[in-house]
């Protein structure tokens, strides 16, 4: 099975500048020939809604990531970067100067309970990205891909999930516009959180890829209905499998078994993983050898510390040595 580092916000890049305990991290997850998508990167100043989350449209950000891009290719990794703008998944004190965030439209986003289970995320109210203002919004997106190759990454992967504003554009739920960025199907993939025809969005979007030769189309599974709680949903992903006509990438809790039954039935030409590879950085070498993995802890996902649920996470090798230790004891 060929497994991917899915890309995984973890709100340590301070002041929005990858920092050098990255290094570590990534190398840490890098195996010869495997691919490495990094954490979503903001493409603007406006493009943030969480703490410390990198950027690399400055000159000082693109520079802070060759280092990091330099030490999973020593290891023969390839590395991708995943870019992002939120849009309405944000509040005016991420904002500059305190303005307030944008998005297809006024609609706000209601107050969600964090991750962790503790505490409510408040959004602000969204105002309306003009017409004019859109054609920069793509810009943005294409002098930051533009700056990830210049870093030295091996591809760019553009987040259009999650409800952040490429999705926002595309759902009917969240866009109301009446312009050329709105109303059809085809007037809202122009820009491309749920929507009131998703497998005919879904089809829609992938078929339209098609033509401009990308190089994979990577799509969750909805295999969760909360935080912790795993749903069964194996098929639903299969029409855009056979639509789309490059590398087709799956990912959201799938663990070694049926990982390995999403390629070996060709729903996938590969599986990302997220939270069990950030709890083993050895996680190839594990499923290659069926060894049990590390636990994550959920609740060290997004603190700023640089090693505490970070680059902490023991190895194959380490458990055996303590093992080994403690039994010559």
């Amino acid at each position: 099975m060929l497994v991917v580092l899915a890309p995984l916000t973890r709100q340590r890049s301070y002041g929005n500048v990858p920092q050098p305990h990255y290094i570590l991290y990534y190398s840490q997850r890098t195996t010869k020939g495997g691919l490495l998508i990094a954490e979503a990167t903001g493409v603007s100043d406006t493009a943030q809604g969480y703490p410390d989350t990198p950027g690399i449209r400055t000159k000082e950000q693109v520079e802070a990531w060759k280092p990091i891009i330099d030490a999973v290719h020593a290891k023969g990794g390839v590395f991708f970067c995943q870019i992002w703008h939120v849009g309405r998944v944000s509040n005016q004190g991420f904002q500059p100067n305190g303005q307030t965030p944008v998005s297809s439209s006024k609609r706000p986003l209601t107050p969600q309970i964090q991750s962790n289970g503790f505490g409510v995320v408040d959004f602000t109210p969204p105002r309306w990205l003009r017409i004019e203002e859109i054609p920069q919004i793509f810009n943005d997106f294409r002098l930051t891909a533009r700056n990830a190759i210049e870093a030295g990454f091996d591809g760019v992967e553009i987040h259009g999930a999650h409800g952040y504003l490429t999705d926002q554009f595309m759902k009917d739920q969240v866009n109301d516009r009446t312009d050329q960025y709105g109303g059809s199907l085809e007037n809202r993939y122009y820009m491309q959180s749920g929507d009131s025809n998703p497998k005919a969005l879904g089809l829609y979007m992938v078929e339209s890829l098609n033509k401009y030769k990308i190089l994979y189309c990577h799509m969750v599974e909805p295999r969760m209905k909360t935080v912790g709680e795993k749903c069964e949903s194996p098929h639903s992903l299969v029409p855009m499998r056979k639509a789309f006509k490059g590398n087709f990438f799956v990912a959201s809790g799938y663990d070694r078994e049926d990982g390995n039954k999403a390629i070996v039935e060709n729903h996938a030409n590969l599986v990302a993983y997220g939270r069990r590879f950030l709890a083993n950085p050895d996680l190839p070498k594990r499923f290659k050898l069926n060894a049990p993995l590390n636990k994550y802890n959920r609740d060290t996902f997004y603190i700023s510390d640089p090693v505490l649920g970070y680059v902490d996470y023991p190895f194959l090798e380490d458990i055996a040595l303590v093992f080994k230790e403690e039994s010559e004891k």
